[in-house]
């Protein structure tokens, strides 16, 4: 049990669009970026949503056999890093992969990591992370798991293990 909470726009069950497979999908709120064309644009201001519990996200995670796993979208999940490393870490507790939206860039992250600790738990505890800002300019509705080109379909574990990006199959 955790008394964490954090704020979210929604939380979607059976999502098929933000990874592979059937998928629980966790928008959070509040996003630095103000990506020009964000589909979420209500989700930047912090104190817009609703707050709920990890202890709440984890429930709606487990209570259908068919999901694969959870996707932390936004807003920007790295805003509410400490909750969303939580969410991740008992998620892959349960069995489930987590994937991350992020309009950080991998660098950034690993970078910011070195001294902020909450962001250096949600990457080590992410599967899959898909990188960087939504660019219009770049947008493809061709493109699987992303909507501009530049961003990337990044395996983490492989990534931190070599010190180098690391493309994943799934893209």
């Amino acid at each position: 049990m955790s008394d964490t909470k954090l704020r979210i726009a929604d939380c979607i069950q059976d999502s098929i669009v933000d990874g592979p497979g059937m998928r629980l999908t966790v928008f959070t709120q509040g996003c630095p970026h103000h990506c020009s064309g964000c589909h979420n644009p209500q989700t930047w201001a912090p104190e817009g949503g609703k707050e709920i519990s990890v202890d709440e996200i984890i429930k709606k995670l487990t209570s259908n056999p068919l999901t694969d796993g959870v996707t932390l979208s936004g807003g920007e999940p790295y805003f509410q890093a400490a909750a969303c490393a939580e969410i991740a870490e008992r998620a892959h507790a349960e069995g489930y992969n987590v994937w991350c939206y992020s309009g950080y860039t991998f660098e950034e992250i690993t970078n910011k990591s070195k001294t902020d600790e909450a962001f250096a738990r949600l990457l080590s505890s992410t599967d899959v992370l898909v990188d960087g800002p939504f660019i219009a300019a770049e947008k493809s509705l061709t493109l699987k798991w992303r909507g501009s080109r530049n961003q990337r379909v990044i395996d983490v574990s492989r990534s931190l293990a070599a010190g180098l990006v690391v493309l994943n199959d799934n893209r």
